[in-house]
């Protein structure tokens, strides 16, 4: 039988979710130490070469991000049903996945590498660094993939301070390294490529410390358990669901910046500034939808539907709390920002043109984020694939009425229409969720 469940609190959410937000503000850190140094060079290629390649490859990994969204969501679940052999059998099957998905990259990197620059071409000069880059750095793809899953199991069993520690180890490692490496031994862009390697593959050694726990006992190496068909088969369904769902939602923001391109380079500049909003209200979101992700995965484990209901009702009110601050934030300083960003004044007067859909998007979007954490905690990923597949039709009809109607404005208010319908139709699935908690166990 499990332990009684700690009392749901604000406290409780907090503990989950501020660690999550202090560790996603050091990510932007990261990048500009690693665009700085590289500046230093005084060339132009050397910064590109570093941007093209980090690019491609977070891209590549992040084809893998479902392995943390399917390990919160399955680990929550067995850990609030009290299955501590299961938990830590989850461990084990996420790093296997991790670690077979990195050697396997680094195995097609040259035809990987090649059809990357197809899709993404640069000039001779700069695709040269940056596959020097990439070559360094495809050799910790393991590391990179692994920290996944290791991220996802420590989220759901709530000790998202650890998460907090390791980013800051990783980033504050990354950066000490770029600074020995690329200003003190002069090694250029190979000098960052060899700071993210070693920051990699020490970050998961700290990770894979930091889940000791799973290791003292024989769960995590039962053979019959951790391939056990009928957990393999669920796990690998709850994770392709999540990877369209997530293709999907890529497949919106790529085909925004492409459809951006087209009104010229001023509105281009203009987009790019005001996508830093977006993120800003992600990495501020993130937290309490990861909080949602862990509460209610373990409400789900334990079939307790008043604490399924307490914990969306808590996550979701923190999060409206934090929308509302970012929405009045962004109205009073969205042009102080704006002029922070660029000097450029015509991308200015044009960036604050934009700025109402600034204020509105974290108020329009805060629902789709916030049921994701709650769906993927249920892991009911079929509902959120089946709404992403709603939601990027609508998006697309949106795209092709608005676009020729209002250009620029169209093409913010399909991005915002897409927001909402996510988060409607995610809503819509809710008291099927809740009605899942009641019913005998699965998986």
């Amino acid at each position: 039988m499990a332990e009684a469940a700690p009392e749901l609190t604000h406290r409780r959410v907090l503990n989950i979710a501020l660690p999550i937000v202090l560790s996603n503000a050091t990510v932007p850190i990261l990048g500009a130490v690693d665009t700085g140094v590289v500046g230093q060079l005084g060339q132009a290629a050397p910064i590109g070469a570093v941007g093209i390649g980090a690019i491609i490859l977070t891209a590549i990994y992040w084809v893998f991000g479902f392995l943390r969204m399917g390990t919160v969501g399955l680990t929550s679940q067995a850990h609030g049903a009290g299955d501590t052999a299961e938990v830590a059998a989850m461990l084990s099957r996420a790093l296997l996945i991790a670690f077979a998905a990195g050697f396997t990259l680094i195995a097609v990197q040259v035809p990987l590498f090649w059809g990357a620059f197809q899709v993404a071409p640069a000039s001779p000069e700069v695709e040269a660094l940056a596959r020097d880059y990439m070559q360094i750095r495809i050799f910790s793809a393991p590391a990179a993939i692994a920290l996944y899953g290791i991220t996802g199991w420590l989220i759901a069993l709530e000790r998202t301070r650890a998460v907090f520690v390791l980013q800051l180890w990783m980033n504050g490692l990354n950066i000490v390294l770029d600074l020995i490496f690329v200003l003190g031994f002069d090694w250029g862009v190979e000098g960052v490529a060899f700071a993210t390697f070693l920051a990699e593959w020490s970050g998961a050694a700290l990770g894979l410390w930091m889940c000791r726990d799973a290791f003292r006992g024989a769960a995590w190496r039962d053979r019959p358990r951790v391939f056990n068909a009928a957990r393999l088969t669920r796990m690998a369904k709850v994770n392709s669901d999540i990877l369209i769902r997530s293709v999907l939602l890529e497949a919106i923001f790529v085909s925004f910046m492409f459809f951006g391109s087209g009104f010229g380079d001023v509105p281009l500049a203009a987009n790019q500034i005001l996508l830093q909003f977006l993120f800003i209200t992600a990495y501020a979101l993130d937290g309490f939808a990861f909080a949602a992700e862990t509460l209610v995965g373990q409400a789900m484990g334990a079939r307790a539907r008043d604490r399924l209901r307490r914990s969306a009702q808590l996550t979701g009110m923190w999060s409206l709390i934090c929308v509302g601050v970012l929405s009045v934030a962004f109205a009073l300083f969205g042009t102080t920002i704006i002029d922070v960003m660029t000097t450029a004044p015509e991308v200015r007067a044009e960036a604050r043109g934009y700025l109402i859909y600034m204020v509105l998007a974290p108020l329009l979007g805060v629902a789709a984020w916030m049921f994701d954490g709650i769906f993927i905690g249920a892991t009911r990923s079929v509902d959120m694939r089946n709404s992403m597949v709603v939601t990027f039709v609508l998006y697309c009809i949106s795209i092709a009425v608005l676009i020729p109607a209002f250009d620029n404005h169209g093409l913010w208010l399909a991005l915002l229409i897409s927001f909402v319908a996510r988060g409607v139709l995610l809503g819509l699935r809710y008291p099927a969720l809740e009605a899942e908690a009641d019913s005998p166990a699965h998986g």
